[in-house]
């Protein structure tokens, strides 16, 4: 049996083995397996990519090259609301960095990082095609315009209250 260290479940673990199992000996195999294991993981930890290559009798590198190569793979956990702030040129000039800092200021982390409880991650990009609106941030699917620092904290208040409602 598997163990990572990374706050797994009992119920990940066997999981994953059901994906090691299917995929085992299945030529060009490491796409799904990779999908599936973030679907159970959340995320694709360096203990996960070992545990892939070592089953599937690829080299690490070859796990970890395909895992950076696609956007759709993320190597650290992301938080249950997934914030991205626009820095595009439209969103920039009008303030998005002060949107950044708030929002780094309001939850104790930087760009790039999540926080403790999982709750928030937090990324910027370089143009969710709302230029019009700027500057934006995305929660998960949900674009937020016109913004500026009060605005974002009135926007992380609902989802704050959001978050203690489910621990509740």
């Amino acid at each position: 049996m598997y163990t990572f260290n990374i706050g797994e479940t009992p119920e990940q673990l066997a999981q994953f083995k059901e994906v090691i199992e299917k995929y085992k000996d299945v030529p060009g195999c490491l796409m799904p397996v990779l999908q599936e294991a973030q679907g159970i993981f959340g995320y694709l930890p360096l203990e996960v990519q070992k545990a892939i290559a070592e089953e599937l009798g690829i080299s690490l590198s070859e796990v970890y090259g395909v895992a950076t190569f696609y956007s759709q793979f993320r190597l650290k956990p992301t938080g249950k609301y997934r914030i991205s702030v626009c820095l595009g040129t439209a969103c920039y000039v009008k303030g998005a960095d002060k949107v950044l800092k708030r929002i780094e200021e309001r939850l104790g982390i930087q760009n790039g990082e999540c926080t403790e409880d999982r709750l928030f991650s937090l990324d910027s990009c370089r143009c969710v095609g709302a230029c019009g609106l700027a500057p934006v941030m995305m929660i998960n699917d949900e674009v937020y315009g016109k913004l500026d620092p009060d605005k974002v904290d009135k926007i992380l208040d609902e989802y704050m209250k959001d978050g203690e409602e489910n621990d509740a």
